[in-house]
């Protein structure tokens, strides 16, 4: 990130992603600018943003519920709202305070060791059982992800634009998406998250697209959806087909709930 700051990375305090809502992009509602139009002749799209967490490692399923499923499986059920903050304070713990060269296998075991001291439970054995199935489960589906965004870097520059931790680009280096990456965004390195519009502006500013030439794939969307309509970005929302009954921020959104619809979509 030192070319797009023209300096070493900013490091900011964990910011909590319980707190993300208040930290909302200035969004006037008569924007209308979800509707992604694939005519050449009329879209002019040249570049690819995708979210990290709940989207290239799930199919829209943010890192916090599945921990929690996982965490029920592994440990005995617990109530959401006993899980929630002890997630949110091991997420906290690890936001900007990791080395930039940490592997995604010791980033998720972090966190799964700051949620089990959140919790109470002194059970090194638990810990690893989870950490290891969510690390299986990510990379699975990061390797799936890695097929799709081949395909579409025949087409497009791609990047990442993700809230993450500071070790964004190791990571993506690690799972094998870097070769098919033109700019990597994260949170940690920038100083600002989403929806600030300013980490938006970063990856477009590396890839050289004005916002309506690009397009933003993510999973959230008070901070996928909600940003990339602050600055003007076309977007595509990626839940799963169980999402309880929410609407899309903006009229004509596309919807897809396999990242492979892409396939089809652009």
């Amino acid at each position: 990130m030192a070319d797009l700051w023209g300096g070493e990375p900013r490091l900011h305090q964990g910011l909590s992603r319980r707190f993300y809502h208040r930290y909302r992009a200035d969004l006037p509602d008569s924007l209308e600018v979800g509707r992604v139009i694939t005519d050449p002749g009329t879209a002019r799209l040249s570049a690819v943003l995708f979210d990290f967490g709940g989207t290239l490692d799930a199919d829209g399923v943010a890192w916090k519920e599945r921990f929690f499923r996982l965490w029920c499986e592994e440990a005995g059920a617990v109530a959401p709202e006993r899980f929630a903050p002890a997630f949110y304070a091991a997420d906290d713990a690890v936001v900007g305070a990791v080395p930039p060269t940490l592997s995604f296998r010791e980033t998720v075991r972090r966190i799964t060791q700051g949620i089990a001291r959140e919790m109470g439970a002194a059970d090194s054995a638990l810990v690893e059982r989870v950490a290891a199935r969510f690390v299986e489960e990510a990379v699975e589906r990061l390797r799936a992800s890695a097929l799709v965004l081949d395909q579409l870097s025949r087409r497009y520059r791609l990047g990442i634009v993700s809230n993450f931790y500071g070790n964004l680009s190791s990571v993506c280096e690690e799972v094998g998406l870097s070769p098919l990456l033109a700019v990597m965004v994260d949170s940690a390195c920038v100083g600002c998250v989403k929806p600030d519009p300013r980490i938006f502006q970063a990856a477009l500013t590396g890839l050289n697209a004005k916002p309506e030439q690009a397009v933003f794939i993510g999973d959230s969307l008070p901070r996928d959806m909600a940003g990339a309509k602050g600055i003007g970005m076309p977007h595509i929302w990626l839940t799963p087909e169980t999402t309880p009954a929410e609407k899309p921020c903006c009229t004509g959104d596309r919807v897809i709930h396999a990242l492979e619809e892409l396939r089809h979509v652009l």
